[in-house]
């Protein structure tokens, strides 16, 4: 897999990563973006977007000549470590103490880093440690006894932070304290170990601690009154807690600052240093972003390259102060396919205290692949040469396209498992879901690649806030929901599938969960990405035999909107995604094996009203058509000829013939485009009321389905034709 796919402008010589680190990968000097107050940039995207994929490009290119230091915020790494010490160490805590170990240990240009006002404030806090005497605290504070110090280079001395910072002198500060007779959990030992930290400082050393630690809430600028006030927080939890961590996060930002802006850093080290976090929306992620923002924002000045993942379109909505929706100010954001990064500046408007945290931000769109480079992706997997001028690997290429949307990792996946599949004839996209896949190092067997991509893109990435107890059921209530359409066509489905479960998900509360999952909305379709929608559509239509499951779902819902129909009698007052509660009801009906009864509606409701009879009809026809043998293009062709008058028998072709242009999962171009003018035509010569408006319906119609372009537009369909 050519691990840049959709990347290389951004990691290029000359590209964003290159001017924001101010440096190339090859390590020529570049003009830094922005500074010296720095945006924190967020790569936006939802699954298979490539965000972890990029974050990882991004250190392999340049961690060789600039410090950058990758950390996923999604293990469960940093949360086992801390648990032996919950009292002295958090999640947060142990991956700060990763990042500075690893500066520790970077040997690029400038050499290694010392972090000694970091290692103070952790030093603090182990005096929270379970047992609470000296020995204790001198062995949790041992964990960290690299990082007040750098690795010797030649010509350089150790530094001036305490007098001679060497390994055997933190050792004796150890030894002393353990030494001294104190009861365990007093006040004395966090004196004692204060005392032996500060006797040991040198000048330069105490100044900063009373520029730092001073500053810490409630410390009057008494540095070990802060470092006091630090350790009782971070023991008391909740929100105080978040506050110590976040102030040993400044800490670490000001080590590294120090070690670029002193004289021998500011000779030695070149650009920007980084941090990487993925999977940034996980609660340890979205703590250390709210930390760096916040303290951006109040005036902190640091050169620290922050990039995090961020699966909300917006960036997440902690950025924006829980403002709702449509008072939110969206943040600045670099969409790679305009060309250069924007300008970015912080809003000066309204107080700076106020502004929320997106101020901050700058929000760095995950590019979709292009046409050109999803054929070049579908065409260098292709294993023998295709037969009759590459017809079937065209269909490969179309069918690839529709049912990514250009996601990178669809892409891969699909082209992969496509590579000496065979489209049957009249094929329908969803086919290809059934080629098997066979994951590179995995001893597992063959799947089909629709379960690889489901595996990959839903239950790998379950949303962070779906509660414990949903976990299990998770896929299987984006299944059902696949054939729904608005919140109300949800609730219904959620309702039945959920009958005997103590909790239960609502449909406001899946539609949330999805979309700080980072997948998208649609006005027409409560799953509102279409490849996604394909996928569980196609699960469903496989979970029992003869797609039982299918037609229930499809049945349930006809009859509740036939119960609505006869409840209401004004129809047209439906609201969500149709005109009419009826025109919902056919909808269904038409996709689990009503299509009789839909052309008989449609036969008897067109007189008077064609261009109301056309919208109708298009909502009913925009659905999936179920597995097994597909007959719509011979019906729309005349070939079964159905029974009845000119008209009923026109209108069962149209019918399908729109239904076919609908569903987005096969071609239709010129041979349906001419189908359908052919059957509208016929319907304007008719003698009907207003028969003659359907002349200007066909052109429309028929210049839509040759450019396959949907004949009704919504969010998560009209991009499909723009992929060719």
């Amino acid at each position: 897999m050519c691990e840049d796919l959709g990347f290389e402008k951004l990691l290029s010589e000359e590209g964003f990563f290159a001017r924001l680190f101010g440096r190339s990968p090859s390590g020529v000097g570049r003009e830094p973006l922005y500074g010296p107050d720095l945006p924190v940039v967020l790569l936006t995207g939802g699954p298979g977007m490539g965000k972890g994929r990029l974050l990882r490009a991004v250190r392999d290119r340049f961690a060789g000549k600039v410090p950058v230091i990758h950390l996923d915020c999604g293990s469960p790494v940093y949360a086992d470590r801390a648990e032996p010490e919950p009292g002295a160490r958090s999640d947060a805590t142990e991956a700060l103490v990763e990042v500075a170990r690893r500066l520790c240990t970077w040997q690029g240009t400038g050499g290694s880093f010392a972090c000694p006002r970091l290692f103070t404030g952790l030093a603090m806090i182990a005096t929270g440690v379970t047992e609470g005497t000296p020995e204790a605290v001198a062995t949790e504070v041992e964990r960290y006894e690299e990082l007040p110090q750098r690795q010797r280079l030649r010509g350089l001395g150790a530094g001036d932070f305490w007098r001679g910072v060497l390994r055997g002198t933190v050792r004796n500060l150890l030894t002393a304290l353990s030494a001294q007779a104190l009861d365990p959990y007093s006040a004395a030992v966090s004196n004692a170990l204060l005392d032996a930290l500060f006797e040991r400082l040198a000048p330069r050393g105490r100044a900063e601690l009373e520029r730092i630690y001073g500053a810490y809430p409630g410390a009057a600028g008494q540095p070990k009154h802060g470092l006091r006030n630090l350790a009782a927080d971070f023991q008391a939890g909740g929100e105080a807690r978040e506050l110590a961590e976040s102030f040993l996060f400044r800490a670490l930002r000001e080590d590294l600052e120090a070690a670029y802006a002193s004289a021998s850093g500011w000779l030695r080290r070149v650009g920007r240093p980084g941090l990487l976090l993925d999977h940034a929306e996980w609660p340890l992620g979205e703590r250390l972003l709210r930390a760096v923002l916040a303290d951006r924002r109040s005036g902190q000045r640091d050169r620290l390259v922050i990039v995090g993942t961020a699966r909300r379109a917006d960036g997440g909505a902690f950025l924006h102060g829980g403002l709702p929706s449509h008072e939110v100010v969206p943040p600045a954001e670099f969409r790679p396919a305009d060309g250069a990064p924007p300008a970015w500046t912080r809003r000066t408007d309204g107080a700076a205290d106020g502004a929320p945290l997106s101020d901050g931000v700058l929000l760095l769109r995950m590019p979709l692949l292009t046409g050109d480079q999803l054929r070049r992706e579908t065409e260098r997997r292709q294993q023998r040469a295709e037969p009759e001028g590459g017809t079937n690997r065209r269909r490969i290429d179309a069918a690839v396209a529709r049912l990514s949307g250009g996601r990178p990792h669809t892409v891969i996946r699909l082209a992969t498992a496509a590579a000496a599949f065979r489209m049957p004839a009249d094929a329908n996209d969803r086919d290809i879901l059934d080629a098997p896949l066979r994951l590179p190092g995995d001893g597992a067997p063959e799947r089909p690649v629709a379960d690889v991509l489901l595996r990959e893109l839903v239950l790998d990435q379950l949303p962070v806030r779906l509660p414990a107890e949903h976990h299990d059921q998770w896929l299987d209530l984006l299944t059902h929901l696949s054939v729904a359409h608005d919140e109300e066509c949800a609730d219904v489905l959620l309702r039945h599938h959920q009958s005997g479960r103590v909790h239960h998900l609502t449909a406001h509360h899946v539609a949330r969960l999805l979309t700080d999952t980072g997948w998208p909305s649609c006005e027409r379709h409560f799953i509102g990405d279409f490849g996604l929608r394909q996928l569980l559509v196609h699960r469903l239509y496989g979970l029992r035999p003869g797609g039982a499951a299918w037609y229930a779902d499809h049945h349930l819902l006809r009859d509740h909107y036939a119960g609505r129909a006869a409840a209401e009698e004004a129809q047209e007052a439906a609201g969500g995604a149709f005109r009419s509660v009826t025109a919902h009801r056919l909808n269904h009906h038409l996709v689990s094996g009503g299509a009789d009864d839909v052309v008989g509606h449609l036969a008897a409701t067109l007189p008077g009203r064609p261009r109301e009879w056309c919208a109708e009809l298009l909502e009913i026809a925009q659905a999936p058509y179920p597995g097994g043998a597909d007959a719509r293009r011979e019906r729309a062709q005349g070939l079964v000829a159905p029974d009845g008058p000119a008209l009923r028998r026109t209108v069962d072709q149209l019918l399908h013939a729109v239904w076919l242009c609908e569903e987005r999962t096969r071609p239709t171009g010129k041979e349906t485009a001419r189908t359908l003018a052919k059957l509208l035509d016929l319907l304007s010569i008719m003698e009907f009321d207003g028969a003659g408006q359907l002349s200007k319906t066909a052109t429309e119609w028929t210049g839509l389905a040759e450019n396959e372009q949907p004949l009704l537009r919504c969010t998560c369909t009209e991009q499909l034709g723009r992929r060719r």
